[in-house]
């Protein structure tokens, strides 16, 4: 069974160590499997609620899509794409906004935080946190649940994340599900993601011995200066005062925790002995920097090639975000519907009695450069099928009649993974758009079966 895969990185700076070892490589392991649809995309919306410095923000976003490349990300088997490029997901955060309790926000772990610095420092509890940063679980649940992710891969501290997204989705699932199945979806509107963490490497230690993070000020650079800036800031991981010779603790150091992120158990084994044998700090350093450096050089070649070529970087975004509109748009229209939001029905017309307002599909015959053809629109006025072209008029008749026929439906056939089609005496007459999947696939082929079911009833 195929599983879907999305994460993200904001793009408020640029990328470290940490993001590395933590999201970046063992997601692009993760998007290599065979089971695998992998989503990676650029959290630009995100990098709002932390930085309002737009040159910082743009230059993020070029060193962030050049890192996933650089790190072996093939943009052809994955979807790579900026989150401002799918207006989707911001309507599906006021949708989601609408259904999310604000207790829950109230619980999230950044803005906690953030009252809890007004409290200490004696200001009022609210004193520079915006609506953006309270907000942020809503917007990071609508990047998830859009795509139906099945899981995501995040260090330790952002769990919560997944967990709201999960109390946000079941509770538009339970509100909505109904009206969802009656509007074209097929199952619940929405996946509950897991997360999916690397236990030994979820949340890499910085310098200081915290979590690595940009807001701590103690990162390791991935690829920015170059072996000399990684170099510079490893000699900065504070150590105790044990002197060369004396054993050291290799559990309480943040150095042996990052060398074990690099290294294989066997490796790992032989820098635990030396450390607990007493290698000096100086020599331990140094030996985490050729470690580090033999998986990163290579990379960062092809970092800096990629910098030297944004058109290429941004074509691939562009790419990325066709692909993923094509999966977000049919499912915001049947989520519009759903909280009603659709087409407003047709009002009967008063001017002749009897006359039914129009809510059927219907099926609509017309001339284009091609020949003549025909269209089987459903009851909001959205295209079904779109019939072959025909030499002349009454061949197309021919073939809206039998599309109209009592049996129709039972000749409605898949295609291929993302495509169905009306067949009859051996020929098929008209196909589907092409979607994005078989699920979407399958919902619009039970949209049409209905259609045709309410052809037949209003004839």
């Amino acid at each position: 069974m195929t599983q879907r895969i999305l994460t993200g990185i904001t793009t408020s700076g640029t990328p470290h160590l940490g993001n590395y070892v933590g999201a970046i490589r063992p997601a692009i392991a993760a998007s290599r499997h065979a089971d695998t649809d992998s989503f990676f995309f650029l959290a630009d919306y995100h990098a709002l609620i932390k930085c309002d410095d737009p040159a910082r923000i743009a230059r993020s976003r070029l060193e962030i899509a050049a890192t996933w490349l650089a790190c072996g990300l093939d943009p052809e088997r994955v979807t790579l794409y900026q989150q401002s490029d799918i207006p989707e997901i911001p309507e599906l955060t006021w949708i989601l906004t609408c259904v999310t309790a604000k207790g829950l926000l109230n619980r999230a772990h950044a803005y906690k935080a953030a009252v809890d610095q007004n409290t200490a420092k004696g200001e009022d509890p609210d004193t520079a946190i915006t609506a953006g940063l309270y907000m942020y679980p809503v917007l990071m649940a609508a990047d998830i649940l859009l795509f139906n992710a099945n899981k995501v891969p995040v260090g330790r501290d952002q769990v919560q994340h997944i967990e709201m997204a999960r109390d946000v989705g079941q509770r538009f699932n339970h509100i909505y599900g109904k009206a969802w199945r009656a509007a074209g979806g097929k199952h619940d509107p929405f996946v509950l993601p897991e997360p999916a963490i690397e236990e030994s490497v979820a949340t890499l230690p910085g310098l200081d011995g915290r979590k690595m993070s940009k807001s701590y000020d103690n990162t390791i650079p991935l690829f920015e200066g170059g072996p000399k800036a990684m170099r510079d800031a490893i000699a900065k991981i504070v150590t105790d005062s044990r002197a060369p010779g004396e054993p050291k603790d290799p559990d309480s150091s943040s150095l042996f925790a990052i060398y074990r992120a690099f290294a294989g158990d066997a490796e790992s084994s032989v820098f635990r002995n030396a450390l607990e044998s007493g290698m000096g700090w100086g020599d331990a350093k140094q030996k985490l920097c050729e470690r580090i450096e033999a998986e990163l050089a290579p990379l960062r070649e092809r970092y800096d090639a990629l910098l030297a070529r944004p058109g290429d970087i941004e074509d691939a975004l562009h790419a990325g975000a066709k692909k993923a509109r094509a999966i977000a748009g049919p499912r915001i229209e049947i989520m519009r519907r759903a909280v009603g939001l659709g087409s407003l029905a047709v009002p009967a017309d008063t001017t002749k009695a009897g006359k039914k307002a129009d809510k059927c599909a219907r099926i609509v015959s017309f001339r284009d450069e091609s020949g003549f053809r025909f269209r089987l629109l459903g009851p909001d006025g959205e295209e079904l099928l779109l019939s072959r072209a025909f030499a002349d008029p009454r061949s197309a008749g021919q073939a809206s009649r039998a599309l109209s026929a009592d049996a129709a439906s039972m000749s409605l056939v898949v295609l291929d993974a993302a495509r169905f089609g009306f067949t009859h005496d051996h020929a098929t007459l008209a196909e589907s758009i092409t979607f994005a999947d078989a699920a979407d696939r399958d919902a619009a082929l039970a949209l049409t079966r209905t259609a045709l079911a309410s052809l037949r009833e209003d004839s």
